[in-house]
């Protein structure tokens, strides 16, 4: 404490003093403004930090305050004043600001005490920062605390898991060599007992205490010390004790809360400063390690830097999900090669069932083959071209990336077989109308990346060629089932499985046509089955979610168009029934007359209806009339250019063919119904 603190806290104490002792002399009944006597006056203090009287009753106990003096020196005002003589009020008022001065001085002391504990908690705790010695840092915890406790003897020891029992690790003030050497099984003697139960323990004479068991061993060593009042608290990790400090003395003594608590306070940071020696321990350990291993890996750095790199990358590509060829691309950058896969086809039969037996990758002329085979069954092979000599690392690599190769097809075709059947399921539910809630089939489609509220095209397709047996058949089917759904996956459609062959519903593209739609996948079908696939076509169908039943309606259309292709003799081919003319009518569902009218003499309809002429009449009439020009312009009573001028208009809108047989027969069919539909009629 500073002397302008202590200063400062005598003026405070005098302030105190002087008005306890007015208020004790004022106490004995007699009126609060009666003048005392000259004997008893203490003179007055006006609280503005001047200090008391020499003759006042404060003074001598400020003096020994100032001095630090002991609490014995308190006595000797009180005796000197009556062995002078002073007057009974003067020795009355020494006595009652004797207290008083007691008592700041046990709060001086108790300050002074404080501050020394903190500012030794500091210090440890500063020590415990910068830890280069764990002997060194627990040899200075229990001296600060020997010192503050004012004991004896200061020890800690450690608890050994190994042995099941707690040894002495540091002491400070033994003196007996047997005691520095104790050990404590745990529940044996004082510090046995505290490691047991994680408390702390304090006796104010150690050998007659039963609380704790007692042993030869240890009371030979704690007697060898001399040891009578001992204090021990746990160390703590956590929830686990790790060991005991003490503070013992030599004489019979009551440790106070206080003072427990202190001791508990270097406790916490000896368990914190041997936790951290035991990090710093493995931290070096750990370095050690690294060292060595680091001298392993620079002997090999390139080759596992190579297969560090491959490991990345296929990692990186099974993430974001690439392919095989992905695979093979990252793998021939890493080994500086060509690596290509290969079907299980087109690999050389010998080195792939030997690489797939081995389960290694193997040498073939100068190449390496590493089969790509899951459960028993082969995938393909990744092929290293053009570099017979391999290290065993980069073989491993290749082997590696084989496996890879393989995890991603089986995951690749899982996936899909899933998706296809989800997506054959729909369909289902589309073409039986089991399901008729609009939301929950939008909900569906929409988690197949499908919308249901676009224009789509129903497709029926069936296989061409004849199977030797049902087996073959059924594996045809499979595979135009499979092709299928995954035209419709990427498509953002549907496709299932019906009736013997195929049925795909897919979203009609703008500027498409049902007729292009179903060229198109019939020639993709068949190009990925390596089979002749005839497709049917229905007319677009639009609000398949508020109207599941015209599915059903056009995959019937499409199955009528595919078998009129087949009669026709087109198979392998595709169309819709807009490509059958007239008998297009007999094969749509919906028997779209209007939609035939409008394909076949919508345009000369159209130029009458904008530009007021006669051009359907003019066809009737020449058809009438035998396509006789001459003969029409009798029926129409106009001049024959006129009805050659109407002619050449015609086939400006319909084409130069207008005239040959077939498109006769079609626009006299659209002219009559047309006429039919009261559309015709002025």
């Amino acid at each position: 404490m500073s002397r302008d603190h202590a200063q400062s806290a005598e003026r405070s104490v005098a302030a105190g003093l002087a008005d306890a002792s007015a208020d004790d002399r004022s106490g004995d009944g007699a009126p609060s403004d009666a003048a005392p006597s000259d004997a008893a006056q203490v003179p007055a203090h006006d609280g503005a930090g001047t200090d008391p009287a020499p003759g006042s009753a404060e003074a001598p106990f400020l003096e020994l305050l100032a001095r630090g003096a002991s609490a014995d020196a308190y006595e000797q005002p009180v005796l000197i004043a009556r062995a002078e003589g002073r007057p009974a009020q003067e020795i009355a008022a020494l006595e009652a600001v004797k207290p008083l001065a007691l008592r700041v001085r046990s709060e001086l002391e108790g300050r002074r005490r404080r501050e020394a504990e903190l500012s030794a908690l500091f210090e440890t705790a500063h020590d415990l920062a910068g830890l280069r010695d764990l002997d060194a840092v627990l040899q200075a915890i229990v001296q600060r605390a020997r010192s503050l406790l004012g004991t004896d003897v200061a020890y800690l020891s450690l608890n050994d898991p190994a042995r099941g029992d707690t040894y002495m690790r540091v002491t400070e003030g033994s003196v007996a060599a047997r005691f520095q050497q104790l050990r404590l099984g745990m529940g044996e003697g004082l510090g046995g007992l505290v490691a047991q139960t994680a408390r702390p323990y304090v006796t104010d004479d150690y050998f007659k205490d039963d609380r704790f068991q007692h042993t030869l061993t240890i009371d030979s060593g704690v007697r060898d010390e001399g040891l009578v009042a001992i204090l021990g608290v746990p160390l703590m990790l956590g929830p686990h004790v790790i060991g005991v400090l003490f503070a013992a003395d030599r004489r019979a003594r009551v440790f106070e809360r206080e003072q427990i608590a202190l001791l508990g306070s270097f406790a916490a940071l000896a368990a914190a400063a041997i936790d951290t020696a035991n990090l710093l321990t493995e931290t070096r350990s750990a370095l050690s390690d690294l060292e060595r291993a680091n001298e392993i890996i620079r002997d090999r750095s390139g080759v596992i830097e190579r297969a560090s790199d491959v490991h990345d990358r296929l990692a990186e590509l099974v993430l974001r999900g690439g392919g095989v060829h992905d695979v093979a691309a990252a793998v021939s950058e890493v080994l500086d090669g060509t690596v290509e896969f290969a079907e299980a086809t087109a690999a050389p039969a010998e080195a792939l069932e030997a690489s797939r037996a081995d389960g290694h990758a193997v040498r073939h002329a100068d190449d390496w083959i590493a089969a790509v085979a899951a459960g028993g069954e082969l995938l393909g092979a990744l092929v290293l071209r053009g570099h017979p000599g391999l290290d065993p690392v980069d073989q491993r690599t290749l082997e590696r990336a084989a496996m890879v190769t393989s995890l991603l097809l089986l995951a690749r075709r899982s996936a899909a077989e899933a998706e296809q059947r989800v997506r054959g399921e729909l369909l289902d539910d589309l073409l039986d109308a089991r399901d008729r809630d609009p939301r929950l089939l939008r909900e569906r489609a929409s988690r197949l990346r499908a919308d249901l509220d676009a224009t789509h095209v129903v497709l029926a397709a069936r296989l061409e060629g004849t199977a030797a047996d049902a087996d073959q058949e059924a594996v045809a089917r499979r595979r135009l089932w499979s092709a299928a759904s995954h035209l419709a996956a990427t498509r953002h459609g549907l496709a299932a499985s019906r009736d013997g062959g195929t049925v795909l519903l897919l979203p009609l593209e703008p500027g498409d046509t049902a007729t292009e739609t179903a060229r198109r996948t019939a020639r993709h079908l068949g190009t990925a089955v390596h089979d002749s696939v005839t497709v049917g076509a229905s007319a677009p169908v639009e609000d398949l979610a508020a109207r599941p039943e015209a599915v059903a309606a056009a995959y019937e259309e499409g199955r009528r168009c595919l078998d009129a292709l087949r009669l026709l003799g087109r198979s392998g081919d595709g169309a819709a029934a807009e490509d059958f003319g007239f008998l297009g009518l007999l094969l749509a569902g919906d028997r779209d007359i209007a939609g035939f009218v409008e394909r076949t003499i919508g345009q000369v309809v159209a130029y009458d209806e904008r530009r007021g002429t006669d051009l359907v009449r003019t066809l009737d009439a020449y058809f009438a009339s035998g396509m006789s020009p001459v003969h029409t312009k009798d029926a129409l009573h106009v001049h024959v250019n006129t009805v050659a001028q109407r002619l050449e208009r015609v086939g400006r809108l319909l084409g130069d063919d207008w005239q040959c047989p077939a498109r006769v027969l079609e626009i006299q069919l659209a002219l009559r119904l047309h006429r039919l539909s009261g559309a015709g009629q002025r």
